[in-house]
């Protein structure tokens, strides 16, 4: 069996182990060569290394023994150490080194991580804690389309990052300190005297309530001159103005939590006053560098390359969303020693992200490089249109309320499932459950798949089809495998101690390496924090799976026991996938 040390490698970081050692001995006066594999696209085999071209565009003319890049690769692939991993190499075009893997080494891994959890296969990044912030939707307003995709995208990120054991703090940045709250404190003050009676009954509607208020706002200058006077006197601590505050602020996060309930969502809540009394002293601290500079009345930190500066004390003496998320950047590497920061936001707050972190390079806070830890990431995402084209909204133009948009797929997906008949033999609470799994799985599924920086057509038809690249597509065909389990009759748990896999078939062997390669692609959607990534993998998992399914007998098959390890293997590494997408599988349908 496969040591402890191997088990916790990806194939792509064995072989560059194996290719390392061949590396340096086929050019030992070039030692800081690192090697560069990659999954074969082409038939000449599983893998390649890629670095005879490299090299010999290195080593030509100091005096080498080398005629070309063929040559190079012909002597990297003969000073591979032996390995029990690979079955056979070769050379290709200009010094490709092309490597089969072994099917019994394969075979071998995949049952290891049958017995020993799949939870063995997860990548390992070189950072100890990161900061996920997403969500982050404004305190008395109500979570629209783009707070769902900064929540489900964020939510991805995040269990893709602590599955590859980072710990990770789940950050809810609510905008719940500014301007906003004198006029909202000021109206709550008018229509309940009695500060008893405001609850969440009472206000009714947030949305409505908060229009209300601006409308009065934007029409009576003396409740303007009050709600200012009120932003004041909560900023001073006052407690009456604090209290008021804080009901607003819960009854806000009531609102909140339904939609999180609904998606499975665990973010812990440190919004913008959390951070409000530490910024003096970092703005404090900038001036003391000399970053922070006067200008038109404001104080500001001037960006090389951007004509605006970054406004981190207005005129009025205020602060701003640059000093909120300036300190809150400060808090996070120092207080929190956070070694990635990543920001969840739509692609418009790209370039005030940028300035902020270029700020925090020229105060030393980050390296200047951007590759080395701690580093930050901004995670834009594009739009949610509708079929019109145009951004999201309902029939009366209003931003689409988030949980009548997740109640909605819920009972489009109970709808199709009582059209199957499904009511008739499941209980209650089965129909419920997989409606709510298949109806929020196909919102997330729908968003994920797509490369987040592009807009996507909100579409409850096409992301309910039962067919095609769709969560309701993938959720069944990883509910078929159960049943093909089940209907054997054998018990799976006893197999993986007391049988083998064999992976002799070719759609065998194509689908046990796409099983092996999950790891690997963990860690680049980690890396280039793309979820599309992982998804992309799951879908064609499901195709492998039907290939292998199409052509080799399950049940009653001589190969059954060994077929029935690799039906368990793909339904593993798929619940595995569903999980680091927030999607909660189904076992039948």
């Amino acid at each position: 069996m496969a040591s402890d040390e191997e088990i916790k490698c990806t194939v792509k970081q064995l072989l560059a182990q194996l290719f390392e050692q061949s590396l340096r001995t086929t050019v030992p006066d070039e030692p800081d060569v690192e090697p560069l594999v990659a999954a074969c696209t082409g038939k000449f085999g599983d893998y390649q290394c890629n670095n005879a071209m490299g090299l010999w565009s290195k080593i030509k003319g100091k005096g080498t023994q080398f005629r070309g890049p063929p040559s190079v690769g012909q002597a990297i692939m003969g000073n591979l150490p032996p390995s029990e991993m690979i079955e056979s190499s070769s050379v290709a075009g200009p010094g490709f080194v092309n490597v089969v893997l072994s099917k019994d080494w394969m075979a071998k891994k995949i049952q290891k991580m049958l017995i020993d959890g799949i939870d063995t296969w997860a990548p390992r990044i070189s950072v100890k804690r990161a900061v996920v912030d997403f969500s982050s939707p404004n305190i008395a307003k109500e979570m629209h389309v783009g707070h769902l995709r900064s929540t489900i995208i964020g939510d991805a990120l995040a269990r893709m990052l602590e599955f590859s054991k980072v710990e990770v703090l789940r950050r809810n940045h609510v905008g719940d300190w500014g301007t906003q709250f004198g006029m909202l404190i000021e109206f709550l003050f008018e229509k309940f005297p009695n500060s008893e009676d405001v609850n969440e009954a009472a206000i009714g509607d947030l949305q409505k309530f908060y229009k209300a208020s601006k409308e009065r706002f934007d029409a009576d200058s003396a409740f303007k001159e009050k709600a200012q006077q009120a932003v004041v006197r909560l900023q001073g601590g006052e407690h009456k103005y604090r209290q008021a505050w804080a009901k607003i602020c819960e009854i806000s996060r009531m609102e909140f939590d339904k939609v999180y309930q609904r998606l499975g969502v665990l973010l812990e809540e440190k919004g913008e006053s959390f951070y409000n009394p530490y910024i003096p002293g970092v703005i404090e601290a900038l001036s003391n560098q000399g970053l922070v500079e006067e200008s038109e009345g404001a104080r500001v930190i001037f960006i090389k390359g951007i004509n605006i500066p970054l406004i981190v004390v207005k005129s009025d003496g205020g602060y701003n969303y640059a000093s909120t998320d300036l300190t809150a950047l400060w808090y996070r590497l120092n207080e929190e020693k956070a070694e990635w920061i990543i920001y969840v936001t739509d692609v418009g707050q790209q370039q005030h992200f940028d300035m902020v972190f270029k700020a925090a390079k020229r105060a030393g806070w980050l390296p200047d490089d951007g590759n080395t830890y701690p580093k930050t990431n901004h995670v834009g995402f594009g739009l949610v249109l509708g079929e019109d084209g145009k951004r999201f909204r309902t029939r009366s133009s209003e931003v689409v309320r988030l949980v009548d948009l997740l109640d909605e797929a819920k009972s489009r997906s109970k709808d199709a499932l009582i059209e199957r008949g499904k009511d008739k033999e499941w209980t209650e609470e089965e129909l419920e459950h997989t409606a709510e799994a298949v109806g929020y799985g196909a919102v997330k599924y729908a968003d994920l798949k797509n490369n987040r920086l592009t807009n996507y057509t909100f579409n409850f038809d096409q992301m309910l089809n039962d067919k095609g690249n769709t969560a309701v597509y993938l959720l069944y065909a990883h509910a078929r495998i159960c049943s093909i389990i089940r209907k054997s009759g054998k018990d799976i748990e006893e197999l993986k101690k007391t049988e083998t896999i064999a992976l002799d078939h070719a759609d065998e062997r194509a689908l046990g390496l796409h099983l092996l390669q999950f790891a690997e692609v963990v860690e680049e959607a980690c890396n280039n924090l793309l979820p599309n990534v992982l998804c992309e993998y799951l879908y064609n998992l499901s195709e492998y799976f039907t290939k292998f399914y199409s052509n080799c007998q399950v049940v009653g098959s001589a190969e059954e026991t060994s077929r029935l390890l690799i039906c368990e293997a793909t339904a593993t590494v798929m619940r595995k996938c569903f999980h680091l997408l927030g999607i909660v599988p189904v076992y039948k349908i």
